[in-house]
Order: structure tokens, then C-alpha cells, then sequence
């Protein structure tokens, strides 16, 4: 009796250990289905109420998401979902840039051939699907292949974390890039010539569409904060 209490009672703290994480898996998903917006105040009960959860949790969670970039804690108001920003996009566009930089080129020799099919499988998935949430799962997917391999997991460690910051703006580039037969194909482009050995050609091509598309986004953001202070 006294092994199946303590059993329980060890059970119980692994769940209360996990709940703060399973609450940000909830709110990023709240986030890439848009029922949370940008700007959006997260107060602490009504997240408790929507995730059946306790406070204590949500207030780990929404410290956890703040340290990520992903709130703002306001004295005194709590929490709310951070705007999107035209210069953050460049700054993170630019960190990225720089990380997986280092990453292309120290995983290409430990890819094998299954990897890079993988790789590219996933990126077609990220051109075609018109959900955001299975967009960032395949972009998670994609350069966790990449990174895994780099065998500098601080690398992977800081680069997931940016990802993470990043969620906010996966339901934004569904919009500014509804089509999928338009929409840009960076990754696809990178791994077919990564694959063949290219690599510094495989990295110029990667950059020259992602930044291409950054600038797009970053018009489109500045186009809406144009317009709102025009009202």
C-alpha cells in the first residue's frame, strides 16, 4: 500500500513537473491556429480554466514564453502576446541566417542519402500545406535532420529556441504567401544542391530566397502598421 502510495505520489509530481510545458505547447498551438493573436492579452485564470490546469503552471508557462520572446509580462495587467515587428523579423532572419550557416556546413558529411530525402520530403510538405501548424511542424522536422547532424548540440539548442520565437509569425506568412505554387521554395532549392555536394552554391541560393522572402513580410508588416496609424 505504502509502494503504491509513494508510486502515485512520484507520478503526481512528474505531472506537475510537466504541466508548465504542456501549457506552452497549448498556448504555441493556440497561437499557430490564431484562436491567440498578436497582441492579445493571456490572462493567467483563463488560460487555467481553457487548459484545466492551475495557475501556478500557467504563470511558469507564460514566464517561460516571456524569456523566449514570445509575451510580455506587463506590471500589474499580466501577460500579452507579443506584435509582430518589421525589425524583429530582421533580427531573427539574420541570427537564422548565421546559425544555419554554420549548421549546412558542419552536418553535410554525417547526412546520408535517406536524410536528405527526408529533408526534402518535408520541405514540399512546408510548400504545400495551407496550415500553420503543420508548417511549423515540418520546418521543426526539417532542420532538426540538419542540426542533429552538426554534432554541436548547443547549436541545435539555440536554434530551436528561436524557432520557438518565431511561432508568432507562421499564421503571417500563410497570408502574405497564400498560393503554394508561389510560395517560396528555399529549403527544396538548398537541399537540392546541398545533396550534391554544393555547399557554399546551396547556402548562396537558400539566402537569396529567404531574404527575399523576409523583405516581403517585412513590407506587408510595415504596409499594416502604415495603415493603422493612418485610422
Amino acid at each position: 500500500m505504502r509502494e503504491s502510495f509513494a508510486h502515485q505520489r512520484r507520478n503526481d509530481e512528474q505531472e506537475t513537473e510537466k504541466a508548465p510545458f504542456l501549457v506552452v505547447k497549448k498556448i504555441r498551438d493556440a497561437i499557430l491556429d490564431e484562436t491567440f493573436e498578436p497582441g492579445d492579452w493571456l490572462p493567467e485564470s483563463e488560460l487555467g480554466e481553457r487548459f484545466g490546469v492551475s495557475r501556478s503552471p500557467v504563470r511558469e508557462a507564460l514566464l517561460a514564453l516571456q524569456k523566449e520572446g514570445t509575451v510580455i509580462m506587463e506590471p500589474y495587467k499580466g501577460a500579452i502576446l507579443k506584435p509582430l515587428s518589421p525589425e524583429e523579423v530582421l533580427d531573427i532572419a539574420e541570427v537564422r541566417l548565421a546559425l544555419i550557416t554554420l549548421a549546412v556546413k558542419a552536418a553535410h558529411r554525417h547526412l546520408s542519402p535517406a536524410d536528405f530525402d527526408l529533408a526534402y520530403g518535408l520541405a514540399k510538405q512546408m510548400t504545400r500545406t495551407n496550415s500553420a501548424k503543420e508548417h511549423f511542424e515540418y520546418n521543426r522536422r526539417f532542420w532538426d535532420i540538419i542540426f542533429e547532424k552538426t554534432q554541436r548540440p548547443i547549436l541545435w539548442e539555440v536554434f530551436r529556441q528561436l524557432e520557438d520565437r518565431t511561432t508568432r509569425y507562421n499564421p503571417l506568412l500563410l497570408k502574405v504567401f497564400p498560393d503554394p505554387a508561389t510560395r517560396p521554395r528555399q529549403r527544396e532549392v538548398l537541399i537540392e544542391l546541398y545533396r550534391k555536394g554544393k555547399i557554399d552554391e546551396a547556402l548562396r541560393a537558400f539566402k537569396r530566397s529567404y531574404l527575399d522572402m523576409i523583405h516581403q513580410v517585412i513590407d506587408h508588416l510595415q504596409s499594416l502598421e502604415s495603415a493603422s496609424a493612418g485610422h
